[in-house]
């Protein structure tokens, strides 16, 4: 579904008319022409190579094939000035070939060509932002096209000048304290490139991003804590020095009593499927958090929930409604937490109107009372969240079914109190993907859906027990180190994850960065076998995924390097506890084994 529906989103792309340069800007592309082979250029999944023929000038060209889920992105990092104009060009041959820059700090942009015979001329143009000292200037074709063609692209603009050390950071404060985290913000420096956090004098983690949260800390205890600004000429003196004192006990706020680490699973309990029914009281003790899949809406703009037990003659093994129930509080009473998900794949949910979002308020609690559950799941997929033409900020959403759902969670919230369980389970498409496409765009035109969970996580991240993204049936997403990264290895688990922990602009807007989870609210969503969905990731991946997270920065992580260590991460989340069953347990005993169960 995501790659189907990033399609959309590239045919939304500005297509701009350049600003003709001023007499003294000169080309700062490397190799533009690509005479020097990929001298400078790095292409994704090595789809790259440069050829002979055909070429618009010069000896060579580049030649960029799309595969799978690849789209052949070849791209090269530009120093360029802050505030300053510039124009990109580029000469194309190819079916839906693209030309681009990211990382402008103020809006990035693109234009395409859906058809090109022979060379055709690309431009664009865009102004830096105030901080701005480089820029990511790129081209890709498109999934399942053929091979495309560049040659002579050029940045046309004022040449960056030599990297001066920031400033001290300005404006560092320290939000709510939980037992064992502090979460910081602070002003962004000029010509920052990235940030390091000091607790106490002494290094604690870098970031890229203004915000970051320190974990690992004693309850009720004080700390002080610094910000530098660094970039390539060096790191700035440190900020002001800002004190928090952690809170008493374990857990914090939406903690709700689970286990340091955890483990989540689905049970198939209104369906069957290949891998056959699990019985509520065979769920091994491994599972900490049972989502009952699925409570599902009586029509997609009802908001009616209903849930039942899987019929007999679907599932002749099932247990009766009384067993369900004893079996429920059997596990509760062995400190486990079992939520109703409501969603799934065929379960669209659609809060248009006031009066959906009060039936959905008062059919989930019917649910949650007649089972005496512990909280909500939300795995909203498909059309259930889009934003609308105009939504463009996720701290103030306008979208009826957008802001429906959060009050709606907000009233549940309130009803069941601090020991409500929340998670979420959304598709990478609804919240990595809107590093770079957020809604419709600035223009139209882009997927909707793009980025559409943002708001929900933002406005209820201080009720958020947990986050479990689901890293799979995903199409390439766009890391912060501003590579595509594909589903099925450690690799892409470590960049996605990465992303909820250290913060994002959205849509690459420098103004509206989606700040850093707490590492607690955290847990990484994998299937649990080669059938459960696309993307299974081996014991062995995941075990390096969790390495690199969570141990000395490097440990395991690959070429990719995060912007910290996360000892406090809360586990792992998997597609299904019945799929893992049929695997032999495979995905929960590596969990066992990796923290010791």
């Amino acid at each position: 579904m995501a790659v189907l529906s990033a399609a959309a989103l590239a045919a939304g792309a500005l297509v701009a008319t350049a600003s003709a340069a001023g007499a003294a800007d000169a080309d700062l592309a490397r190799n533009g022409g690509f005479e020097a082979g990929l001298d400078g250029w790095s292409c994704t999944g090595g789809s790259g190579t440069t050829v002979g023929t055909p070429v618009h000038g010069g000896a060579s060209a580049l030649k960029a094939t799309p595969a799978g889920s690849d789209n052949a992105r070849c791209s090269q990092t530009v120093t360029v000035k802050p505030d300053s104009a510039y124009t990109l060009g580029a000469w194309v041959q190819g079916s839906y070939v693209y030309l681009g820059a990211s990382g402008t700090g103020t809006t990035d942009v693109s234009t395409w060509t859906q058809s090109a015979g022979a060379y055709r001329q690309l431009t664009t143009s865009f102004r830096t932002g105030p901080t701005t000292t480089s820029v990511t200037v790129y081209t890709h074709g498109w999934y399942g096209t053929p091979a495309y063609y560049a040659d002579e692209l050029t940045l046309t603009g004022p040449g960056g000048g030599p990297v001066a050390v920031p400033a001290a950071p300005t404006g560092l404060r320290a939000g709510t304290a939980t037992a064992s985290a502090v979460p910081l913000s602070w002003t962004a420096s000029a010509g920052a490139t990235g940030y390091r956090v000091y607790r106490g004098g002494t290094k604690v983690l870098d970031t890229t991003g203004t915000s970051a949260t320190v974990t690992g800390l004693a309850a009720s205890s004080a700390y002080s804590f610094q910000v530098s600004a660094v970039n390539s000429a060096g790191e700035s003196a440190k900020s002001a020095a800002v004190s928090a004192t952690t809170a008493t006990g374990g857990g914090g706020s939406g903690d709700a009593g689970l286990p340091a680490h955890a483990l989540v699973g689905y049970l198939h309990s209104s369906f069957a499927n290949g891998s056959g029914y699990t019985r509520m009281a065979d769920v091994p003790d491994s599972w900490d958090v049972v989502n009952l899949a699925f409570g599902e809406p009586t029509s997609v703009t009802s908001g009616d929930i209903r849930f039942s037990l899987c019929p007999v003659a679907e599932c002749p093994n099932v247990e009766s409604e009384a067993e369900f129930k004893a079996a429920i509080k059997a596990k509760q009473a062995a400190g486990k937490k079992v939520l109703i998900s409501i969603g799934g794949q065929n379960g669209q949910v659609q809060l248009a109107s006031t009066a959906a979002r009060d039936a959905f308020v008062s059919s989930v609690s019917k649910i949650i009372d007649t089972y005496g559950l512990d909280g909500l799941d939300i795995d909203f997929e498909g059309h259930s969240l889009s934003l609308a033409a105009g939504d463009t900020d996720f701290r103030s959403p306008t979208t009826p079914v957008i802001v429906n759902l959060i009050s709606a969670v907000k009233s549940l919230k309130a009803k069941y109190g601090a020991g409500f369980v929340l998670t979420m389970a959304p598709e990478t498409f609804f919240v990595q993907l809107g590093y770079q496409y957020y809604g419709s765009g600035p223009w139209g035109g882009q997927d909707p859906r793009a980025g559409a969970y943002l708001p929900v996580i933002h406005a209820l991240r201080d009720d958020l027990t947990l986050l479990h993204v689901q890293d799979y049936n995903s199409g390439s997403i766009m890391g912060l180190d501003n590579q595509y990264h594909s589903m099925g290895g450690a690799d892409f688990h470590i960049a996605m994850t990465d992303m909820l922990l250290t913060g994002f602009p959205v849509a690459g807007d420098q103004a509206k960065v989606f700040p850093a989870l707490r590492p607690e609210q955290v847990a990484i969503g994998l299937p649990a076998s080669t059938q459960a969905g696309n993307g299974h990731t081996s014991p062995a991946e995941v075990t390096k995924a969790l390495d690199c997270l969570t141990k000395k920065a490097g440990t395991s992580c690959g070429t990719y390097r995060t912007h910290g260590t996360w000892p406090g991460l809360r586990g792992l989340m998997t597609w299904s506890v019945n799929w893992d069953r049929f695997n032999n347990w495979e995905f929960s005993k590596n969990f066992d084994a990796y923290f010791g169960s």
